[in-house]
């Protein structure tokens, strides 16, 4: 059963990043966003020529990640996870408003309290982010 983003993470808006996951199991993750002109950080990173922050696309990156594992069944849907460490972060292009960005995670290494994965971010085939991370899985209840 394919599940929205709000079913698997706890993130909300307006720090919720993902649209839809494309593809998820045990290896991978593809999931999109469209980052819309009314995203609250356009306003003030650079008004008057807007780009997506690199830490929102990490952001992004990381939260497609988990997702991924969660639509997979591959961690508890409710589980929360926070990111430790971020490694090898490349920003190659802008990613702009209005921009449809899709988002390839691979699983490197998921065990019950870290996830280690590296992704890329593309628009129109082109590569504007790429990283490799490690989140720290926490179990939470409400």
């Amino acid at each position: 059963m394919k599940l929205s983003p709000q079913e698997i993470l706890p993130h909300r808006d307006p720090f919720l990043f993902i649209d839809e996951i494309l593809e998820a199991d045990e290896h991978h993750t593809v999931a999109k966003r469209v980052f819309t002109p009314d995203h609250f950080f356009f306003k003030g990173h650079f008004p008057d020529y807007p780009v997506v922050p690199g830490v929102i696309l990490i952001e992004t990156m990381a939260q497609a990640g988990g997702a991924g594992l969660g639509q997979a069944g591959i961690i508890p849907l409710g589980s929360r996870f926070v990111l430790a460490t971020i490694e090898k972060a490349k920003f190659r292009s802008q990613v702009r408003p209005g921009d449809e960005a899709i988002i390839s995670i691979e699983n490197v290494r998921i065990s019950q309290m870290v996830l280690r994965q590296k992704g890329t971010i593309t628009v129109d085939g082109t590569v504007a982010a790429e990283a490799s991370w490690m989140c720290i899985l926490v179990k939470g209840e409400d």
